[in-house]
């Protein structure tokens, strides 16, 4: 039997620091976060997110360690 999150649509969006997480497709996307286009079923886009996101430490913390050679 479907359930209600199965049913609704979302999109994956991202932070300024390029974390990933989902948010209902018919909802206003909340502050600091944008779409990356990405949508479809729960499932599919924590499927997407799964292939996508490889690098899980916050952008600011991966450009501070490429400044000190890491």
């Amino acid at each position: 039997m479907p359930t209600e999150d199965s049913e609704r649509g979302y999109v994956v969006v991202l932070n300024d620091e390029e974390q990933y997480s989902i948010w209902w497709a018919d909802r206003e996307l909340p502050a600091g976060w944008r779409s990356n286009g990405f949508e479809g079923t729960r499932e599919a886009c924590l499927a997407h997110i799964d292939e996508v996101w490889t690098d899980m430490r916050p952008l600011s913390l991966r450009r501070q360690m490429a400044a000190l050679g890491g």
